[in-house]
């Protein structure tokens, strides 16, 4: 039976080689080393497991039909194991299918308030709200890496770092839960500035993108295509946090992505933060672009805010979030915006396994 899944056969000799290379001394002792081994360890362990599965039940109903002629108990243990074989035949076949390359790695998101003025800042804000406490319940670390706020406590624009701890399989990793949350978010409320009570519509755009390794030798930067700037950190209005020229804005030449990073204590530690934001932005425009050149079925990201192309609408008159990708609707508004976000984000997974399977049913 095993020469129906050659894949996983493969994919079992390649997890015991890693777990081989993972004991030698020389590899334990280099961090870097292990945890990319680590990763794709991690990995693979998903299709071993659903292999080790299917080749159990498939032989136990082997021994259990041979001796059914001699003992009628193993007739009904033949019959239960058959009926078993399907479901472990499909998780074994789902497991196999190409996953995103990315999704055990952590993520940068960005959240810019749109349209609406002041309103769209307060709403940025719940959605950086939001996104941390829908982090903390998964026990994944967030760290500000920069924020421009207004006097109400809105947010202008913020950039985070989400991080899983530890080494995760990639179906546990951030970018494989945080990917479907790029787009625009539309919210329909009052105001806090409206008087007559009217109902107003604004919006914030959101922006993921997996977050590159130190040593990810995938992203070369050459320091000739940077141009960088220094200045004085900003606070809520504008006014000086310092009085000290520590924040970087990196511009990288070829492609005009620009980087700004003020929130770290010194110009290194933000120099440093910025050269990763941008390395992880550079990752990210190449894998997008493999995926294209490859016609895979990977999300496309909404890169303006422009209404039209919202991904999901916060309702709070009617406490009603809808996602438009997957017509999934619920009326817990108020516990998502407190981080109960797991419902939304699998109606997108599920969403996307689907399809992923018609891709492989295809070909």
């Amino acid at each position: 039976m095993a020469e129906e899944f050659p894949a996983a056969k493969t994919a079992v000799d390649e997890y015991h080689k890693i777990e081989q290379e993972m004991s030698q001394p020389e590899v334990a002792s280099d961090p870097e080393k292990m945890r990319k081994l680590g990763r794709r360890h991690a990995e693979l362990s998903v299709i071993v497991s659903a292999y080790q599965r299917y080749m159990t039940i498939n032989d136990d109903y082997e021994a259990a039909k041979e001796m059914a002629s001699e003992d009628p108990d193993f007739a009904d243990e033949a019959k239960k194991l058959e009926s078993e074989l399907p479901e472990a035949r499909e998780k074994l076949r789902t497991a196999l299918i190409p996953r995103d390359p990315d999704d055990a790695r952590d993520t940068i998101m960005e959240i810019k308030a749109g349209a609406g003025g002041e309103e769209a800042a307060l709403f940025a804000g719940d959605l950086l709200r939001m996104y941390t406490r829908y982090a903390e319940r998964r026990g994944w670390s967030c760290e500000i890496q920069s924020q421009n706020g207004t006097e109400l406590g809105g947010v202008k624009d913020v950039q985070i770092a989400i991080r899983a701890k530890g080494t995760v399989a990639p179906a546990d990793g951030v970018w494989a839960s945080l990917k479907y949350e790029g787009g625009v978010h539309r919210v329909q409320r009052i105001p806090v500035t409206e008087s007559q009570g009217r109902i107003q519509t604004s919006a914030a755009g959101v922006i993921v993108f997996p977050e590159a390794d130190d040593d990810d030798d995938e992203i070369e930067i050459d320091p000739k295509d940077l141009k960088i700037d220094i200045f004085m950190s900003s606070g809520p209005g504008g006014q000086s946090v310092n009085t000290t020229y520590s924040a970087v804005r990196m511009t990288h030449i070829p492609t005009g992505i620009v980087v700004s990073m003020q929130d770290e204590k010194s110009q290194i530690q933000n120099r440093a933060a910025a050269l990763r934001v941008l390395k992880s932005r550079l990752l990210a425009m190449k894998h997008e672009q493999e995926a294209a050149e490859a016609a895979d079925m990977r999300h496309s990201q909404v890169r303006s805010l422009d209404r039209s192309e919202r991904i999901r609408t916060y309702n709070f008159p009617e406490n009603r979030i809808v996602d438009h990708r997957t017509n999934y609707k619920a009326y817990n508004l108020d516990q998502v915006l407190d981080g109960d976000l797991q419902a939304v984000i699998d109606s997108d997974i599920q969403a996307d396994e689907a399809a992923r399977l018609a891709q492989a049913d295809k070909q």
